[in-house]
Formats: structure tokens, sequence, C-alpha cells
């Protein structure tokens, strides 16, 4: 049992030393344009969940399916430059953001998925090593969070019409 212990240790040695040598010696390519290797991808994704789901503690302070919030959301959306990366109902993503990796979800897809608190946390510190920026950072107060979030959770049935109205009344 000793020997099987101490092997499991030098592989686990070693393997930190592959992973020193791929990572610190320039093997990994940084490059926008490099796919990462799908072990990277694996473990970037969970962690990004893990890390989510454990700060993600903010609960709505208010319903979250309030018309006016949902309106106040998509303009929001809009005016914050949301739709540049996620598109939206009738808007094309802007064409720079098909450089960003990973690509931006298409929010309509995921939006069911997703937690209202996960989103608001996502939202509000943004995603480190990713094109989404933290709306915190520049102050965007918190309602105005909680309405993109209402707004997001209620894209899959928008309309096209219904968010060019929305987007653009004062």
């Amino acid at each position: 049992m000793l020997k099987f212990l101490a092997l499991i240790g030098l592989l686990g040695i070693l393997g930190a030393i592959a992973a020193a040598v791929f990572f610190f010696g320039g093997f990994y390519s940084v490059a926008g344009t490099a796919n990462e290797p799908a072990f990277v991808k694996w473990a970037l994704v969970h962690v990004r969940q893990a890390s989510i789901a454990h700060y993600a503690k903010d609960k709505p302070p208010m319903a979250l399916d309030d018309p006016v919030m949902v309106k106040a959301g998509a303009r929001a959306f809009s005016e914050r430059g949301c739709v540049n990366c996620h598109g939206g109902p009738g808007v094309n993503w802007a064409k720079f953001s098909e450089g960003l990796r990973p690509d931006p979800p298409d929010l309509k897809e995921i939006a069911g998925e997703r937690d209202p608190q996960h989103l608001f946390w996502v939202i509000k510190n943004g995603i480190n090593m990713t094109g989404m920026p933290s709306f915190g950072l520049i102050e965007v107060p918190d309602k105005e969070i909680w309405s993109i979030v209402a707004f997001i959770k209620k894209l899959p049935t928008v309309s096209d019409a219904d968010f060019k109205a929305w987007s653009t009344q004062p």
C-alpha cells in the first residue's frame, strides 16, 4: 500500500511539473485565434460555474416578472451595449464580438438555464479572461442590473417589435 501511495504522489508531482512546463513554458497559446485544448476549456467552464455558484448569493429585491422592470431592462440592455456581444430580438451581434474567446453566449438560449442571482452576479462582477465586463466597476446601480436580469429571463419570449419599442422608450 505504501508503494501505491508513493506512486500516486510521484504521478501527481510529474503531472504538476508537466502542467507548469505547458503553461509557463509558452506552449499554451494565448492567441485569440487559437482553440484551447479540451481539458483547458473543460477546466475553465467548471471553474467559472463553481465560482459563480459559490459567490452569487443576492436575491432579487423585486419581482422580475414586472412588465415595467422588464421594459427598463430591455432599455438598459440596449443602452449599456449588451446587444453588441449578445445580440437581441431583431438585433444582430456586432462583428467584433465574433472575435471574442470564449464566444459570448446567446442569452435567448441560456436564459432558462440560469438562476437570476447567477445572472446578476455575472453582470455586476464580469467574468475574468473573457470579454464580459464588470458593470459594478462602472457603478451601474444594482436596481438597473436587476432590470437587465429581468429582461434576460424574459428574453426567449420577447418579439423583435417589443424589444425595439422597449429599448427606444424614454
